[in-house]
């Protein structure tokens, strides 16, 4: 009975459900020998190995293990070929083509019926011709012998052993390293000991690794990227990563590594975003970097992080960079943004208490574009030029109306000059409101609205403003309080210029900015009032019909 055990660190399969064995032996104030299990599924686990106040192993997730007897029920596994030819050659059945088949320790006295052996054949020579193969969840937990992968199926580009009972790295490699040009490997939902002095050829194609849920720690994954000299892109999420460290002593990387581009660390539990970006300091080529579904509340700079050289970050190169459904709520942090990755060009924040609180959500994607100059695609959607100036003449407008000085104003809005320059935007001194009685005429403004046969022109030079509006069919003059909504202001004026009902549907409305550009008050923004869009005494709007 002994001899058949599993020995500590073995995979098995019981019931539906994986696991690695922890313990073999007996258990106080019980009779025979007890497997302890570490289930990967945590809810199949009881315990974290301790029974009765002993510990007997320990679990990597709480509360993940139990107890359970062997059992012929328990299987540990087949090789890669057993479970290739199981998946890829299926046995026929049904009303095929049969021949005769003489058994060869018979001498030719025993003769059987086959069904299908063309069909078998075929198959298992097609195995050589297989570029992209899926084991996933078919129970491999070993290698074959020396050559017999590579003679059965070497053209293998595409491997996924997702969810299987590999014990460790040195098994993958013993696979591996039979197919010499293989590109991209899932290794999900595995449970796999740390790699130790692995073959330096079994790795030297793979551009493509995911390791999705498989509890590998950044430090593991340091010591495996250096058997990984083609590595352009990997997967680490859901492997409850709570801090990037970035290892010790002679495992940990220690020289830049120049292939790596894309990381993707989405729903683990990272929450410290300087830290992160340090830990990618030797990743010179990395451009995207995923960081979905996990818990950064702030994205505050610091030049400890920053190396020796206090305006190089970490991850200068980033282009692409994932923040969606984190704890992000301030304005600051998107703020800093630019600071960490200088060449963003696609970002996701989706889902952050940002984007969700109803304060801001509005305007939430025109003042992140404003504030990310390098923005080309936000959420998804890409960033045109017309979006990127109203998002830009927005943002300024509402800075315009904050009681701030120069000095303040590029404190608290690092873009606030530069967008200034970009759209010869000057504010004039805001006039004194002292002594001024809170009355409702006083708290009236006036603007003046002309009507056009089209939309304005997207810009014109300061100069020919009043020449243009000067050419419009007609003009009236509201006095309105800045409290109103832009929905109630269209209203206000469709009355005033008695636009027929079945017209005011396709009327647009324009804001006309002293810089000559022209900004179009689209329903998505009608529930903002017009202090919201920095309206003022002597504003100047073009309504047109939009049909036209």
């Amino acid at each position: 009975m002994t001899s058949d055990l599993p020995s500590v660190g073995t995979r098995l399969w019981h019931s539906g459900h994986l696991g690695t064995v922890k313990f073999v032996g007996p258990v106080d104030g019980t009779q025979g020998i007890w497997l302890g299990v570490e289930w990967d599924d945590p809810k199949r686990g009881k315990h974290d190995g301790v029974k009765d106040g002993k510990r007997y192993f320990t679990c990597l997730v709480p509360n993940s293990g139990s107890f359970i007897r062997p059992s012929p029920a328990i299987s540990y596994g087949v090789t890669f070929l057993t479970a290739l030819t199981a998946k890829y050659v299926d046995i026929p059945r049904g009303d095929m083509s049969s021949e005769k088949v003489v058994l060869g320790s018979s001498g030719g006295a025993i003769e059987v019926e086959a069904v299908g052996l063309d069909k078998i054949r075929g198959k298992l020579a097609r195995l050589e011709s297989l570029r992209e193969v899926s084991l996933d969840n078919e129970r491999v937990s070993s290698a074959d012998p020396p050559g017999h992968i590579r003679r059965t199926c070497p053209g293998i580009r595409g491997l996924d052993l997702s969810k299987n009972l590999i014990p460790g790295w040195d098994v993958v490699a013993a696979i591996t390293v039979e197919l010499r040009d293989l590109r991209s490997l899932s290794l999900n939902q595995n449970r796999l000991r740390p790699p130790q002095h692995l073959d330096a050829s079994a790795f030297e194609k793979l551009e493509e690794l995911q390791l999705n849920a498989t509890l590998t720690t950044w430090e593991e994954f340091q010591v495996l990227l250096t058997y990984l000299p083609a590595l352009r892109t990997v997967e680490l999420g859901y492997n409850r990563l709570r801090v990037l460290e970035r290892g010790h002593g002679t495992t940990a990387v220690g020289s830049n590594n120049a292939t790596i581009q894309s990381i993707n660390l989405d729903g683990n539990e990272l929450e410290d975003f300087p830290g992160i970006c340090s830990a990618m300091q030797n990743l010179t080529a990395l451009q995207r970097l995923v960081l979905t579904s996990n818990l950064v509340a702030q994205i505050s700079p610091s030049p400890g992080h920053f190396g020796e050289a206090a305006t190089q970050s970490p991850v200068s190169g980033l282009k692409h960079l994932a923040l969606a459904f984190n704890r992000i709520a301030s304005w600051t942090d998107i703020d800093t943004l630019p600071r960490w990755c200088p060449q963003l060009e696609s970002l996701t924040l989706t889902g952050n208490p940002l984007y969700e609180d109803p304060a801001h959500k509005v305007y939430a994607r025109p003042f992140t574009i404003a504030k990310i100059p390098s923005l080309k695609i936000l959420d998804g959607a890409t960033v045109s030029p017309k979006e990127r100036t109203d998002s830009e003449l927005l943002y300024l407008s509402q800075i315009s109306k904050q009681a701030l000085s120069d000095e303040e104003k590029r404190a608290v809005h690092p873009q606030w000059q530069s967008l200034s320059a970009k759209h010869g935007v000057s504010d004039t001194p805001p006039r004194s409101q002292a002594e001024v009685q809170d009355t409702l005429s006083n708290r009236l403004i006036t603007v003046r609205i002309y009507e056009s046969t089209s939309g304005p022109p997207q810009s014109l030079p300061p100069n020919e403003i009043g020449e243009y509006l000067q050419r419009c069919r007609t003009d009236v003059t509201l006095r309105v309080l800045s409290t109103m909504t832009v929905r109630t202001f269209r209203l206000k004026i469709v009355k005033a210029f008695k636009i027929p009902k079945a017209q005011q549907n396709a009327m647009q409305l324009w804001m006309v900015l002293p810089d000559g550009h022209a900004v179009e008050m689209n329903e998505e923004y009608a529930g903002r009032d017009l202090s919201w869009w920095g309206v003022e005494e002597g504003t100047s709007f073009v309504l047109a019909n939009g049909s036209s």
